[in-house]
């Protein structure tokens, strides 16, 4: 689905443009349906730890699943890493609590919503996603599994932002320095994050 006029990057815009992309953000996924007229398929279902933010998600598998491992996102979830699954706004659909969601764009530091921007709930200030201009990042642990069968849908592709990781993960899944096919994967018998890489290793850190 092409991205909408609104689904795009708002910095740079003027202030009463910003307010229009932000006031305008309830009439599209994943604040509202597609397409009002056709019923959703709901597959899952979750919510935030208060549970007043709740979604709903219609693809059972998402596009993809990744653990990543940059600083933003350790800081931000006071983790060693972060545990993502990609779906296309369309697929969710926040049909309460919409009015309890917060926005944060990292790049510029600011509360508005600029895209993209992490989203959370106001009043238990559980990370729900991260929203970008036409895709969105999901938490798999605020969905609620009916049975380990279910969650395997999400089981990740691969580790990103490896080269920055906090703990060692040997786990036998693909692991990339920095983001998937764009840049250098790493080795689990690279040294451990805590020891010291041999001289000619360093640029893979």
């Amino acid at each position: 689905m092409p991205p909408s006029s609104n689904d795009r990057d708002t910095r740079g815009l003027s202030d009463s443009e910003k307010r229009q992309v932000h006031e305008n953000r309830m009439d599209r996924p994943p604040y509202s349906l597609a397409d009002p007229s056709k019923p959703f398929n709901t597959i899952y279902s979750g919510a935030c730890f208060c549970e007043r933010v709740k979604f709903r998600i219609s693809r059972e598998k998402p596009l993809d699943a990744k653990y990543c491992h940059c600083t933003g996102c350790q800081v931000l979830h006071g983790a060693p890493f972060q545990w993502a699954a990609i779906f296309e706004k369309s697929d969710v659909h926040f049909y309460e609590g919409r009015d309890q969601l917060i926005y944060w764009n990292t790049g510029e530091k600011s509360t508005e919503y600029i895209l993209p921007c992490k989203v959370y709930c106001n009043h238990c200030r559980a990370p729900i996603m991260d929203e970008g201009r036409n895709m969105l990042l999901l938490f798999p642990t605020l969905i609620q599994f009916k049975d380990v069968r279910s969650k395997l849908n999400f089981k990740p592709s691969c580790h990103i932002f490896y080269s920055r990781r906090a703990i060692d993960v040997p786990d036998g899944i693909p692991k990339w320095a920095e983001h998937k096919d764009e840049s250098e994967q790493i080795s689990e018998n690279f040294p451990p994050h805590n020891e010291p890489a041999r001289e000619n290793e360093v640029g893979k850190l």
